[in-house]
């Protein structure tokens, strides 16, 4: 199996470069130095960048931020606190979807979103 961060890290390379952002321009958009950027990049970094961090990069390149923070393995703050606040009733509901397809997580979470529209917990 790929080591995720070489996986990421050239996803981040491919598409800084593709969108015509130098190294040293990206890391300043981003704030990091380039030097982390590069080990990212190339995965030689221990510490991966936040999922805040991630968030920003995606979003400058035009990348979609879930996928790009789950790709750097990090998970976003928002979903750590929704977990928190139902700590038994979402880690059930996420395993009791695993497995499902792209497809039916969709309609499962246009389902949700109608049910909330119509009255439901929000």
């Amino acid at each position: 199996m790929a080591d995720p961060r070489k996986v990421f890290g050239d996803l981040l390379r491919a598409t800084r470069i593709a969108k015509g952002y130098s190294l040293r321009k990206f890391a300043e958009m981003v704030e990091v130095s380039p030097t982390y950027l590069s080990q990212v990049e190339q995965a030689k970094s221990e510490r991966p960048p936040t999922a805040e961090r991630v968030r920003t990069m995606a979003q400058l390149l035009g990348q979609d931020p879930d996928e790009w923070i789950a790709l750097a393995g990090r998970i976003p703050a928002d979903l750590t606190e929704i977990i928190k606040n139902e700590p038994q009733a979402m880690p059930a509901l996420l395993r009791a979807a695993k497995g499902l397809t792209a497809d039916e997580l969709r309609k499962l979470t246009e389902r949700i979103r109608e049910q909330k529209k119509g009255g439901g917990k929000k």
